[in-house]
């Protein structure tokens, strides 16, 4: 019976209140559902905050109340939402939802946003579903519905996962290859130098890296939010647009910030730890406190108090931060020495590919930072118009990278090391991220170009350019490693 009176209010409704939440941050919107049963298809677009936030916590809570009745009668459901991804129930989705609304008929038959993965069908599974009548003998009344629950077992396995991947997603786990990269290239430099290695030292050093890394990408995102520039970023993806962690309500902008803290306070704590181990004295005035001083003070700048970023300096920033100085300090850190020459030639390439990370992702950021005021290169580059003219900043990609090669292959000769010409075998993936890079100007550059949806088409350039910085830098290291060995 209590069934039945259920699914008639489901039917008589198309309206809901949906709540969902991750680590203490709520949010709630209305949508139009249909329903299967007690189970309840939605319509929302994958990027949207309440399709981010179930991807993290898929626990959700939703009110359904019928229109046109008097006194108060609704349901309050608690589930589990999920994202559908069998086509034949994205199809029946779909079919259930235009049903019930036209509104979103155009997006759901969109070719480019079913591509792009942006128009999405998720699926709640009720686990607790409470009837409420209030001009009724029985007001509240409830129904249990154990088998939607999951085992306890899948439940703490799913919770474990979604834990790693909510903080690979705050810290933006796939860009710490640019810390990686320089801090094995200056030790395997420090290796052949030497012929000496020290395990615990290099693994401080790269930790060390890798949690100021975390500590820039964290405060960047913060930053960013107080100057509204990812706010006004309508063309997020992967590669440009901070980790949204904010914008998506996995976040709040305080937490962000004592995140950010929390993670320079271990870079500093490793720090003093080295210097310790290195020197007899957490406080000793060394050239790793000057390395470790300029490189926070680079971190804390680029969107923080001197604005780096927003005043043009951001690319020099990270050329220096995660080329020069971080080769060098990871190279130092082995024996207390090094060869400058050797290493500065060999870190401007790896600086320069880490640059070009940033730069290219400008290029969907450009409206968002034009609006924030924010000068980058690509901004300058790009022109004032409504349609940024890219053909000049794509020059200066395709121009550096060539420089970068030109470099490495100048300095293989020089120092005699012939091994590290296997670093320019990334050339082909250069050749092939061009060629789309061009494909894809010559499509923008059309009167009829749609400003929306080509920017999109750049990603396989941004995944190339990190792929590029990150081979040449394991390829540098094993043709250190190699003559060394040899």
């Amino acid at each position: 019976m209590l069934k039945e009176k259920i699914k008639d209010l489901m039917e008589r409704s198309n309206f809901m209140t949906l709540s969902t939440s991750v680590a203490g941050n709520a949010s709630a919107a209305n949508v139009y559902f249909s329903n299967n049963g007690l189970d309840i298809y939605f319509f929302t677009f994958n990027p949207s905050r309440k399709a981010v936030q179930i991807a993290f916590n898929p626990k959700v809570q939703c009110v359904i109340r019928p229109d046109g009745e008097d006194g108060i009668k609704e349901l309050q459901i608690d589930g589990f939402a999920e994202k559908i991804t069998d086509q034949k129930e994205k199809d029946q989705a779909r079919d259930a939802i235009l049903k019930v609304t036209e509104a979103f008929s155009m997006h759901m038959h969109d070719e480019f946003l079913i591509a792009n993965d942006v128009v999405g069908y998720y699926k709640i599974k009720p686990t607790v579903i409470k009837y409420v009548d209030f001009y009724a003998d029985a007001q509240f009344e409830w129904l249990e519905i154990p088998e939607n629950r999951p085992s306890l077992l899948s439940e703490a396995l799913g919770n474990i996962s979604r834990v790693l991947k909510y903080w690979m997603t705050v810290v933006r786990a796939p860009f710490l290859t640019a810390t990686i990269a320089p801090i094995i290239l200056g030790s395997a430099i420090a290796y052949k130098q030497f012929g000496v290695f020290d395990w615990s030292i290099f693994w401080l050093v790269l930790l060390g890296g890798v949690l100021a890394q975390c500590g820039t990408n964290t405060l960047n995102d913060y930053f960013d939010h107080k100057s509204r520039t990812d706010e006004m970023n309508k063309l997020a993806s992967p590669f440009n647009g901070g980790s949204r962690a904010i914008q998506s309500g996995l976040m709040t902008p305080t937490n962000m910030l004592l995140t950010s803290i929390l993670f320079f306070g271990g870079t500093i704590g490793i720090g003093l730890e080295l210097n310790n181990l290195l020197f007899g004295d957490y406080l000793a005035i060394s050239t790793l406190m000057y390395i470790g001083l300029a490189g926070v003070f680079l971190a804390i700048m680029y969107t923080g108090f001197l604005k780096l970023a927003y005043n043009g300096f951001g690319d020099l920033a990270v050329f220096l931060g995660f080329g020069p100085i971080m080769v060098y300090g990871a190279a130092y850190m082995q024996n207390q020495s090094v060869d400058p020459v050797t290493t500065l030639l060999y870190s401007i390439p790896v600086g320069i590919f880490v640059a070009l990370i940033l730069f290219i992702n400008c290029f969907q950021d450009y409206n968002a930072d034009r609006a924030a005021n924010k000068k980058s290169w690509v901004v300058k580059l790009a022109g004032p118009g409504e349609k940024a003219n890219y053909r000049s900043p794509f020059g200066v990609w395709r121009n550096a990278m060539i420089l970068s090669f030109g470099i490495i292959l100048g300095a293989s000769f020089y120092t005699g090391n012939l091994f590290t010409l296997i670093a320019l075998l990334p050339l082909l993936l250069f050749n092939f991220a061009s060629k789309k890079g061009q494909s894809w100007l010559n499509e923008w550059e059309k009167e009829d170009a749609n400003l929306q949806q080509l920017p999109y088409e750049l990603l396989i350039v941004n995944v190339s350019t990190i792929g590029i910085h990150f081979l040449t830098g394991m390829l540098l290291t094993l043709g250190f490693l190699i003559s060394t060995w040899i």
